[in-house]
């Protein structure tokens, strides 16, 4: 009798799950249909948004000179190359230069090459690591950077309203579009004992962060990330909800330190995420700051329960979610600011844009405004910009 009530229970809560996955799956793939793996875009019959009909703008004038950095291990790669060239060579362009990464550079140093040879633009061919790494040499170079986004994650180019699996746009995006500049940010690394890995100094274009986050990121499995995109992070991220708290002292613009105990801290130059999920809501690409988020979760299931649906309310636009503390199990904490300072109590995993870089103790990060100008299509680019200042955070030197 007792198995029998076992087994229907079971399978209620095993129907209920499903249908909350279809529902949440469906409602990702009416925003971004690319975030969604292929098999369940098929099963659930999602159709792709319509191509942007806005009129692209004649194309420049003179010959500029474009240089490709593409990663070789994307599929369909010596395709998309066939089509650059024929795209440059119907505008009379001459012909571009072509570059490719390798295990031991990720596209920075095939980026500076294309600005010794004279390059007009340089064009990032891949994921998420091949742009961050070319951007990472055009901070502040004031050469033009265009994107052709391959693989799964894609999160800077989704944050600019490419249309990602269009090539033929996303070529004309990139040889005729608007230009615009946007913010970066730096973040260095200090280790607490060698062997954590290099320290140094890293480009983010849209999130770095500490902890929880970061284990996450690390605890992805290639493969699934390869089959599934963005939902291979949540079953990473499983692994890693009864981890210990971690205690951190933060600073923001010199001010004094703060001593907290959180789940994670992420520095965000963008805060919006796939699927319409915002964990930083005031953090845009050019408004000269980075914003600074703080997650903590108590209680166990519970508390991350309640801490999921403070994250889902800000994707809804409630920016003040203590209401939603019924159980004060979790909080979410935000400060705005061009640099912080961050010393954890123990080591922490850390990352940049999705890719792991280990432990680290301390990590200091600073915003560079208006430091990358980008081509993006015509009528996303904001009327007014940031202006470049002579703060501190102008030169990543400092």
């Amino acid at each position: 009798m007792v198995a029998d009530v076992l087994a229907i229970v079971a399978v209620i809560i095993a129907t209920a799950s499903l249908s909350l996955t279809v529902v949440i799956t469906r409602r990702i793939g009416s925003r971004d249909p690319m975030a969604v793996p292929r098999m369940w875009r098929r099963i659930l019959k999602i159709q792709p948004l319509p191509s942007s009909m806005t009129p692209f703008t004649t194309p420049r004038e003179g010959h500029e000179q474009v240089a490709f950095i593409a990663n070789p291990t994307k599929p369909g790669i010596e395709e998309l190359r066939e089509q650059a060239l024929r795209a440059c060579s119907i505008r009379y362009l001459p012909q571009p230069m072509w570059f490719y990464t390798t295990a031991d550079d990720p596209g920075t140093g095939q980026a500076k090459q294309a600005l010794e040879a004279g390059a007009d633009l340089v064009v990032a061919v891949g994921g998420d690591g091949t742009v961050r790494a070319v951007a990472q040499s055009l901070a502040g170079s004031g050469t033009p950077m265009g994107i052709l986004p391959m693989g799964t994650g894609n999160l800077f180019a989704r944050n600019l309203s490419l249309p990602l699996g269009e090539t033929q746009t996303l070529l004309r995006t990139v040889l005729e579009g608007d230009e615009r500049t946007v913010d970066v940010g730096w973040m260095d690394i200090t280790r607490a004992h060698p062997g954590h890995g290099e320290d140094g100094r890293h480009l983010f274009l849209v999130i770095a962060g500490a902890g929880f986050d970061a284990e996450m990121v690390a605890g992805a499995d290639e493969g699934l990330k390869k089959r599934l995109g963005w939902f291979a992070y949540f079953f990473a991220a499983i692994h890693h909800l009864g981890e210990k708290r971690m205690k951190a002292r933060v600073s923001v613009d010199g001010g004094p330190e703060v001593e907290s105990t959180m789940r994670t801290v992420m520095m965000a130059n963008i805060g919006q995420l796939p699927g319409g999920i915002t964990l930083v809501p005031d953090a845009t690409m050019d408004d000269g700051h980075l914003d600074i988020a703080t997650l903590d979760a108590r209680g166990g299931l519970v508390g991350w329960t309640e801490l999921f649906g403070q994250v889902m309310a800000q994707g809804a636009g409630i920016k003040d979610t203590s209401l939603l503390r019924v159980l004060n199990t979790s909080r979410i904490d935000h400060v705005r600011g061009t640099q912080f300072d961050i010393a954890m109590e123990q080591p922490q995993k850390v990352q940049v844009d999705g890719e792991s870089l280990g432990r680290a103790s301390k990590v200091h990060a600073f915003v560079q405004p208006a430091a990358l100008t980008l081509r993006v299509p015509p009528g996303t680019a904001p009327k007014i910009e940031w202006a470049a200042t002579d703060d501190a955070g102008d030169d990543p030197s400092i």
